[in-house]
Order: structure tokens, then sequence, then C-alpha cells
């Protein structure tokens, strides 16, 4: 089975990470998809259909079938229908990930890519750009992005600039596993969140949890 990972946090969060190697047909089969996510589905068009169904199916898996349909609100961030969770989602290549909590949350994974560095000054504070491990540059840089797009996803109204109003607080890069802190500064809205990152092989695998 191609469970990649998964790591709860007691007593209020789960996430899980799948490893997409099967056809769309085997989630289908795996699934009960009620009418709203049917049609969720057909608006979907290539791989994005697998992605879909894995982190649906990571759902069905941490919560089984109480679970219900996943939908998004009016700003486009998924919840549970009829269920009083917070989850967050994503995907990149074959790798897919979902998190559960009764917080705030938010998850990202991200294969690492040297293109990244291009629009590291675009998203970075200078803090954080000159807070860059030397040896480790390209790694550290992932965890901050997926600092910031978990942070992002949590926040899940959009119109966030990652520069400006996701700050993360400079942090000294551990190669396998480690935490920081970052917040949500706009306007009227404040909100801090613990975040702990790993590497998954190629991968970089970031999650923010709020603070209470």
């Amino acid at each position: 089975m191609p469970l990649f990972y998964v790591h709860t946090q007691p007593p209020d969060c789960e996430l899980a990470i799948w490893h997409i190697t099967e056809p769309e047909t085997w989630f289908l089969e795996h699934l009960r998809l009620g009418a709203t996510e049917q049609a969720q589905l057909a608006a979907i068009k290539g791989h994005k259909r697998l992605e879909w169904l894995a982190v649906r199916y990571l759902l069905s898996r941490m919560l089984g079938e109480v679970s219900g349909a996943m939908v998004k609100d009016e700003h486009g961030k998924p919840h549970l229908l009829h269920l009083p969770l917070h989850i967050s989602i994503s995907h990149s290549h074959n790798m897919a990930a979902a998190i559960v909590s009764n917080r705030l949350v938010g998850i990202d994974i991200q294969k690492q890519v040297a293109k990244i560095d291009r629009i590291a000054h675009r998203v970075l504070r200078q803090e954080e750009l000159e807070s860059l491990s030397d040896t480790q540059r390209l790694a550290h840089l992932h965890v901050y992005w997926g600092a910031k797009e978990s942070l992002y996803k949590a926040y899940g109204r959009r119109e966030l600039d990652f520069g400006q109003h996701i700050l993360i607080e400079p942090f000294v890069f551990n190669l396998k596993i480690g935490t920081c802190e970052g917040r949500i500064l706009k306007a009227d809205y404040e909100q801090r969140f613990l975040l702990q990152y790993q590497q998954l092989g190629d991968f970089t695998l970031v999650y923010a949890l709020e603070h209470v």
C-alpha cells in the first residue's frame, strides 16, 4: 500500500501522505462519492483528478465514513461538509498530503526544484533571506516557501502577500526535521502558528498549527 507517511499529534491533529501509483479507477472503487463530489471531480482535468482523488482517499482513511463530502467555501478553501474540523490538502508530482485538526491548519508538500531560488526575493523578507543556510540554501528555501504556503492555506481567504502579510521567524535550518514559528498579519487580523517541517527524500513537507 502506498501510504507513505502518517503522523499524529495528540489530541487534535493527524496528517498523512500518499504516494500515488494507482489508476483513477482504483480510487473510485474505494471511495463513496456523493453527487456534490462527483460534480467537483467532473470539472477537474488530467493528472489533477488523481491528486484530488488521493487527498480525498486520505481523508477517508483518517476519518472513515464520518468524513463526509469535501467541498470548497466561497474563497476556495476546502472543508468537510457537516463536520466541524479544519482540513488542508496539498499535492506535488505523485505525492498527496492531507491534515485534519480541531485547530486552524495548513499543509504543503513540494518536490525540491532549483528554480525556486529565482523567486526567493519576491516572497521572503530581507531577514528571512539573510537567514538562509550557506550549505543547504535550496532545502532551507523550500521550508520557507512551504511555511508561507501552509499559512496562506490556513488563512484561506486569499489576498495575502507572501512577503508583506506572512511572516516567518528566521530559524536555523535542520536538514531532516525541525520547527519554526510564523504569523499572519493583515489589517486587523493577526494569528500565530507553530510550523513543523521534514525532508522526505526529494520532497519538503511543512504544516502549520494555530497557536492556542
